[in-house]
């Protein structure tokens, strides 16, 4: 038997994240947007929802031991270059996340940068986690992070406010940065009076980046805010520069929201295959 061929190791990040049966969002689309920019996904489990494209009919959570012990045993021998987090369901998560994240070395000013996306509300804007676990996430999780990635739902229910306008996208990104991040990206898709486009703005503390891009006219796009921080996260992982990473990840969800397609009879997801060269096409042929 000839011996498998050997290639480069690419870099590895990690999504400790919850599932989503349907496909569209958490880690599926984290490691869907993983494989398309290039680095190796690696997963810790934290929830399981039953969840299709109209909503999520339940959630199971599972036992922080074993959360932290999927962390232990991916960077102890896979090693990382980056992580990110999604859906964390309560407080006891959130902490034990930040605990092992301490533990190996993950984490703003660490060697594994993080990327937190703070999955606090619905696509319809609904609150998913309770008061504490909210505080868990501006005192415990926040100050650990590299860069955190709110929608606007999100925001309103982090820091109490409400944004309409660009100017509440920059006083927003103050008072989240003011919670001990290293950077914030205040996403602008939810911004519906910004009918021209959709600008996300980076904030780190002393200087403001605008990231301008397209609005598309469509519903399809669940999973898109897992996606743009895996793709930010990917970015890292490869050797970016903050600012550098998160235009990488623009980049790479500009096109998979253009790219999205429906799928069952509520919110499809946003697409990976643009960036992913159809060799299946040339087989069929």
């Amino acid at each position: 038997m000839a011996e498998p061929t050997v290639g480069t190791t690419p870099p590895r990040v990690l999504t400790i994240a919850g599932t989503d049966s349907g496909g569209g969002a958490g880690i599926p689309a984290d490691l869907r947007a993983f494989a398309a920019c290039g680095v190796h996904g690696c997963v810790a489990v934290c929830a399981v929802t039953v969840q299709n494209t109209v909503g999520v009919t339940g959630v199971h959570t599972i036992p922080v031991e074993t959360i932290a012990g999927q962390i232990a045993s991916v960077a102890a021998d896979i090693g990382l270059q980056a992580a990110k987090t999604g859906m964390l369901a309560n407080a006891e998560i959130i902490e034990a996340v930040a605990a092992a994240c301490d533990e190996h070395g993950i984490g703003r000013d660490r060697a594994t940068p993080l990327v937190v996306d703070p999955v606090a509300a619905s696509m319809h804007g609904d609150p998913l986690l309770a008061a504490e676990a909210l505080d868990a996430y501006r005192h415990t999780l926040f100050p650990r992070a590299t860069l955190i990635t709110p929608n606007l739902d999100e925001i309103r229910l982090l820091v109490e406010h409400d944004v309409h306008d660009r100017d509440g996208q920059y006083a927003a990104a103050k008072a989240l940065h003011a919670l001990g991040a290293g950077a914030v990206l205040v996403k602008g898709g939810h911004l519906a009076e910004d009918t021209d486009g959709c600008l996300d703005l980076l904030f780190d503390g002393d200087t403001f980046v605008e990231l301008p891009g397209p609005r598309f006219a469509t519903g399809n796009t669940h999973g898109g805010g897992d996606s743009l921080a895996a793709s930010i996260a990917s970015g890292l992982a490869r050797g970016l520069d903050l600012e550098s990473a998160v235009r990488f990840g623009k980049r790479y969800i500009v096109d998979a929201v253009r790219h999205s397609y429906p799928l069952g009879a509520g919110h499809g997801p946003v697409s990976p295959f643009w960036a992913i060269r159809p060799w299946w096409e040339e087989s069929e042929r």
